[in-house]
């Protein structure tokens, strides 16, 4: 994130927004700053990017089904602005660690040992290393101790689009993002491959939202998608993974999606149109 920090300093912060006496490396000026840009560049790419999926990739037909709630886009996205400058609290107190270079970010391929090929093996690690960190916590959160109170409401929207992407309580929100902080602490990482990443995760999230269930036949079952993400805010209890199937199949919570069965969102609707209404497949409300 220094990076970013720099670069707003360098062609606005400094020139047009702080005193000229107030240092760039002062810690209440950078803690400012952080918590300014972080709100931002979430807000661009909530907004930015859900709005993309929601006109050009969402089904708009899953409006019509019985679980999708009145003026549910509106209260999606009314949750996510409420929670985001929550979640970026603590959020921006690791983001402020790395800029005082506690962690193990670095700026130069070279200052890596393994160059290049280090810089893809990490992405790779960085993918399975989270994947693994938010498989755990989120099956966490669905414990009786924690959900009611704090991941309940992700689960409000059983048939979700896009803007329930970032519809999280800021506990919630913060603790699944938490694996992408703590990662850089740990083991080296090339400053902009990071920053590729923190936007790679949240289109990622926004895309398990969009109800396009689309997966090439050989990654139906390795590739947790939007048909994977879907069944686990219908059935409750399966596919807690983020990118990939193997931690809910290790863990026992993996469920071959609905909708390549011919039993998802899209094919009760299609069923309704045919046959009249009849009750949703299984869905599960869990209201403890």
């Amino acid at each position: 994130m220094d990076l970013v920090l720099e670069a707003a300093d360098r062609h606005l912060l400094t020139p047009y927004v702080y005193p000229a006496g107030w240092p760039e490396e002062e810690p209440c000026r950078q803690l400012l700053s952080l918590f300014v840009i972080t709100n931002l560049g979430a807000l661009t790419l909530y907004l930015l990017f859900g709005t993309l999926s929601y006109y050009f990739i969402f089904d708009h037909e899953l409006q019509k089904h019985p679980m999708f709630l009145e003026n549910q886009v509106r209260r999606e996205i009314a949750y996510a602005l409420r929670s985001l400058p929550w979640i970026s609290v603590p959020t921006v107190a690791l983001f402020f660690a790395e800029v005082r270079g506690y962690s193990k970010l670095y700026d130069n391929i070279e200052d890596s040992p393994y160059g290049w090929s280090g810089v893809f093996l990490s992405m790779l690690s960085f993918l399975f290393f989270t994947d693994m960190g938010i498989y755990w916590i989120h099956r966490g959160l669905h414990h009786k101790l924690f959900y009611k109170r704090f991941h309940k409401p992700h689960h409000l929207w059983k048939i979700a689009t896009p803007f329930a992407s970032h519809a999280f309580h800021p506990v919630d929100g913060f603790m699944q993002s938490l694996p992408y902080h703590v990662y850089p602490f740990l083991f080296p990482l090339h400053k902009i491959t990071y920053l590729g990443l923190y936007i790679f995760v949240n289109v990622w999230t926004i895309s398990i939202h969009d109800g396009d269930y689309r997966v090439p036949r050989l990654l139906r079952h390795v590739i947790n998608g939007s048909a994977h993400h879907t069944d686990h805010h219908l059935y409750f209890d399966y596919n807690y993974g983020q990118y990939f199937t193997l931690w809910d199949k290790i863990g026992g919570s993996y469920k071959s999606p609905t909708s390549f069965e011919g039993k998802g969102p899209h094919d009760y609707l299609r069923r309704l149109r045919e046959k009249g209404p009849e009750q949703p497949n299984g869905a599960v409300d869990k209201t403890d």
